[in-house]
């Protein structure tokens, strides 16, 4: 996929030369974008509450674990909500100013998330925190591409990228769940808040106000009604998706009444995208070629992707017994594969510049072979070292799918509404593919659990327990466990299949001959008729022929 002709205005022209005019005089130039790089990563540790210390929220505060991931799915609404404008604000205001209040803004995020608020306003709060962590990440990391890739080459800048998004997802966890085991959950706030006033503290004493555009662009004309409609519906569905298994889905009055709610509000927020003369989301954007196959795939993948989170987290707590802190430690094996696969990519897309839609199968073999371990691996009896090779290839796997799903849109895209299409990518990428996922991967497991207990509940029946020397709670606890790791298996193997459907189906759809020259094979009776005419044709070619003869020779 070439990306030359839509990228006219920010990537054509000669290579611009990499300057950090924000600085001042006394600060090295060899130091300016590494120290942009760090500031990047403070970014990214933030989140409006995390899940590393998940348990001891819940624990504390008398909450269910969905009210908690709520607010992770809060936190990435508003990451996602903020793309279509992060360029306008970076127009409108000096870099100085847009990570100062940034990060003044997680802070106050921060402070009051330790606190027990309702709800929906600590939902709120993450909703704002999200926007505030996006739009510091992107305002490092614009500010340093060109000396990441001197010509402005996505395909080095976005492996490059995930490198430093990817690993802080990971390593975030991990901390957040190291200061929750060995002090308190609040420890991870306090030290985000510690990197914010180090952000604050850089930019105080560094740096001067600098604006990337001699002049001003003003904020008008941007829709911010309906940013807030859309804003609604992305909660309303998180809601829905989230809260749906705990309530029964529609068994549940509140839940009919949440979903009527939600198809009001997105038949409001489609009205006001088709008569608005400039709404959030243009129609226009999903006019480009394969975008919408695009975007469903990767709401696909972001399904499959969900085990990670629902089968995996069921097999460490309820079957093998993991602390979140052993567990956060275990996953960290996945950065190797985040890094082998976001230098994989750059190989891929930079040097040998090859189809990426054969990586995105690559990317998809390696879930394979991800689900395909842990399909075989499941038990209760394992070592916890024979679980590393597994989490090596899902980070190998994500990081390219995740590197060759924002190349496929950055090509088929022209720039004005590529971050527009960024918002509805991170839509599905970051929350509503993975609630779809662990939906289906939560309902399986009620299935399969219940299946198993009713296959042996004649077995259990007709055991004299009275006349054994049987503890019968510690073998009800490994019936359970036992029940619980083979409905595990049984979902992992289904997950395996679908993986390699879609990578074969991504091979396929590369194939010129699938892509260009299969064509609608006609009913027998037109194919006769075809060939009569032609016969007919020739017929009367062959007397032509013999006139010409007969006319020469007389």
């Amino acid at each position: 996929m070439d990306n030359s002709e839509n990228k006219k205005g920010h990537a054509g022209g000669p290579p611009m030369a990499f300057s950090m005019p924000m600085y001042h005089d006394f600060v090295p130039k060899w130091i300016r974008p590494w120290i942009y790089v760090v500031l990047a990563f403070c970014f990214q540790f933030s989140n409006g509450m995390y899940l590393g210390a998940m348990n001891n929220v819940v624990g504390e505060w008398g909450i269910m674990r969905e009210d908690v991931q709520m607010c992770l799915y809060s936190t990435l609404i508003g990451m996602a909500l903020y793309f279509p404008v992060l360029f306008r604000m970076k127009f409108r205001f000096s870099n100085k100013l847009l990570l100062m209040v940034a990060a003044a803004v997680i802070v106050v995020c921060n402070l009051l998330a330790t606190f027990r608020l309702p709800l929906p306003l600590l939902w709120v709060l993450c909703v704002v925190c999200g926007m505030a962590k996006i739009q510091g990440t992107f305002e490092c990391m614009s500010n340093i591409q060109l000396w990441m890739t001197p010509k402005r080459d996505f395909g080095v800048f976005f492996p490059l990228l995930h490198i430093v998004l990817l690993t802080s997802i990971e390593f975030t966890g991990y901390l957040a769940a190291w200061f929750a085991f060995d002090m308190h959950w609040t420890y991870m706030h306090w030290f985000v808040i510690g990197l914010m006033l180090f952000v604050l503290l850089v930019q105080a004493v560094l740096t001067r106000p600098f604006h990337a555009m001699p002049q001003i662009v003003p904020l008008k004309g941007l829709d911010w009604f309906g940013a807030l409609l859309w804003c609604g519906f992305w909660l309303q569905v998180a809601w829905l998706l989230n809260y749906g298994d705990w309530l029964d889905w529609w068994h549940s009055s509140q839940f009919r009444l949440v979903t009527g709610t939600v198809l009001l509000t997105f038949a409001v927020c489609l009205q006001r995208m088709f008569s608005h003369p400039h709404p959030y989301f243009e129609p226009a954007m999903w006019n480009y070629h394969n975008v919408v196959p695009v975007i469903l795939l990767i709401g696909v993948v972001e399904a499959l992707f969900s085990c990670e989170h629902v089968l995996e987290m069921i097999y460490y707590e309820e079957v093998m017994h993991y602390a979140d802190h052993t567990y956060e430690a275990l996953n960290q094996w996945s950065l190797l594969g985040i890094w082998e696969g976001c230098l994989f990519s750059l190989g891929w897309l930079k040097l040998m510049r090859w189809n990426v839609y054969k990586l995105i199968a690559v990317g998809l073999f390696a879930f394979a072979i991800y689900a395909g371990g842990f399909y075989v691996l499941v038990d209760s009896n394992i070592n916890i070292e024979q679980l590393r090779l597994p989490l090596i290839w899902r980070g190998f796997g994500y990081a390219i799918l995740c590197i060759a799903f924002m190349w496929c849109l950055h090509a088929i895209m022209s720039f004005e509404h590529f971050f527009q299409a960024l918002s509805v990518f991170n839509v599905l990428h970051m929350f509503v593919g993975g609630l779809v996922g662990a939906a289906l991967h939560g309902r399986g497991m009620k299935y399969y659990v219940a299946d198993g207990f009713s296959r042996c509940s004649g077995y259990i029946d007709s055991v004299r327990v009275s006349a054994r020397s049987v503890d019968f709670p510690q073998l009800m606890d490994g019936m359970v466990e036992g029940f619980m790791a083979q409905s595990i298996k049984i979902l992992f193997g289904w997950t395996l299949i679908a993986g390699l459907f879609f990578a074969v189906l991504m091979l396929l759809w590369d194939i010129p001959m699938v892509r260009h020259q299969i064509k609608h094979i006609p009913s027998w009776p037109i194919v006769g008729m075809r060939v009569l005419r032609g016969f007919q044709r020739q017929q009367k070619l062959k007397k032509l022929r013999q006139q010409r003869r007969l006319s020469l020779i007389e």
